[in-house]
């Protein structure tokens, strides 16, 4: 399996502050299905950036190959809407995660006594 990193660049630089109401819907379908794709172990992470130039949004995700990855991002409710919505996928050469469950298994660090 691969991993790859899914940019999703906004319609225009003040969304979402001036979202219309199809797109409001479409970011609602939007998060459906990231949390589908979440739930069947696909999607790793998800979730808007806060960037200086403008908000974006990414997806890590883990699939067979580039193309699996375009076809999930042509799969979106926001792409398949047509609202000026566009995603780059941008495969991660190399990966480091975790290997604990979650913050609460990871024993302090000497930094912290």
């Amino acid at each position: 399996m691969a991993h790859f990193l899914l940019r999703l660049s906004p319609p225009r630089p003040a969304f979402p502050a001036d979202a219309t109401v199809a797109e409001m819907d479409a970011m609602a379908a939007h998060g459906a299905f990231w949390q589908g794709e979440a739930d069947r172990g696909v999607a790793l992470a998800v979730g808007p950036v806060a960037d200086p130039s403008g908000i974006w949004g990414m997806a890590l995700v883990e699939v067979q190959d580039q193309d699996a990855a375009d076809r999930l991002a042509a799969q979106d409710p926001v792409i398949v809407a047509g609202l000026g919505f566009a995603y780059e996928v941008m495969p991660i050469l190399s990966l480091i995660q975790r290997r604990v469950a979650g913050p609460a298994a990871v024993a302090s660090s000497p930094a912290d006594s």
